[in-house]
């Protein structure tokens, strides 16, 4: 008999423009699991989709009492949407996935395998990306980026699809700061973590909502969320400017020594100007930018609102278990 307020295994799905995939991906997600145990829950989370998914998934839900469908009050992000699901998720282990298809639910129980050998986190390397090329190499570009300016490792083919114990998940949740980044909070919270190869599928429906824009924006939010490199850089560039001034003005000084300045130069003069002008502008931006998220954490608002949950009761769940094992026998 499921045990309503201890699963086995919960799933998380954050849904955006998902509504032609989700029938098949609560499925897909059912038939894997079930080979491991009956006794687990899938949790999608409405990051306040445009199309019709929200009605989608109120429908699974209603036929399906393991379904529990959340809709968030206004679009947060796809980040924002996983914390929501992390913070309901009752599983001892929490699987977390993308909707789109594209991460196949067929792969939960490799990953579930791999972490029965004593691993808290197993994550799902794509080592064939189905992505199209542009996609890829804005990523690739973000990684890369994202890696050196946070001083971390960061791997482009591997994203949220993965298993985590939840003693994993109970680390994340403590971590409450505005800016969210799931892999990489739980890169920071530790523990033991590996990564399996994984088939990665072609997206079947629609394309990326993640073009140059947001993958920027987001890459700025995470630097500025778990570094202080960008300050350093400046601080080095500022004692760069600094050195270069002084060997300019001692070469200047040698010149004027030497009677071979007559008049000073007009363009030097407002190049000088212009440059060093923007390397101050830069350095109050990166600094305003510190600011800013500072003053955006210590509002202390929350990550989320939740507008409507859509979830069974355990009489429900009970009675569903016990209409299923009938249809066995």
């Amino acid at each position: 008999m499921t045990n309503y307020y201890n699963f086995h295994i919960s799933v998380i799905s954050p849904v955006y423009k998902a509504e032609a995939v989700l029938e098949e991906l609560v499925s897909r997600i059912s038939s894997s699991v079930e080979s491991i145990t009956d006794n687990y829950e899938i949790i999608l989370v409405d990051d306040r989709s445009p199309d019709r998914s929200w009605e989608k998934m109120v429908a699974i839900a209603n036929a399906n009492p393991r379904v529990r469908a959340i809709r968030l009050s206004r679009n947060f992000g796809q980040h924002y949407a996983i914390t929501t699901g992390i913070d309901i998720a009752r599983g001892e282990w929490i699987v977390v996935m993308d909707c789109d298809l594209q991460d196949k639910p067929e792969e939960i129980t490799s990953l579930y395998k791999k972490a029965c050998e004593g691993f808290d986190v197993v994550l799902a390397r794509r080592f064939e990306r189905k992505d199209r090329l542009v996609k890829r190499m804005f990523s690739k570009i973000f990684y890369r980026t994202l890696g050196y300016l946070t001083g971390t490792h960061q791997d482009e083919s591997v994203a949220n699809f993965g298993i985590y114990n939840s003693k994993v998940i109970s680390s994340v949740k403590s971590l409450r700061e505005s800016i969210r980044y799931f892999p990489t909070m739980v890169q920071w919270v530790g523990f033991e973590t590996t990564s399996i190869n994984v088939e990665h599928a072609e997206r079947s429906q629609g394309k990326s909502n993640y073009n140059f824009d947001k993958l920027l924006r987001l890459a700025l939010d995470i630097m500025l969320a778990f570094s202080d490199k960008p300050i350093r850089m400046v601080i080095k560039f500022g004692l760069f400017i600094a050195l270069l001034s002084f060997v300019f003005v001692g070469f200047t000084l040698y010149k004027w020594l030497n009677n071979d300045i007559e008049v000073l130069g007009y363009a030097s003069l407002i190049i000088s100007i212009w440059f060093l002008t923007g390397c101050t502008l830069v350095t109050i931006g990166v600094v305003g930018l510190y600011v800013g998220k500072t003053f955006e954490g210590v509002k202390n608002r929350p990550l989320y609102i939740i507008d409507k949950d859509v979830s069974c009761s355990l009489e429900q769940i009970q009675k569903y278990d016990k209409e299923i094992s009938n249809c066995e026998v």
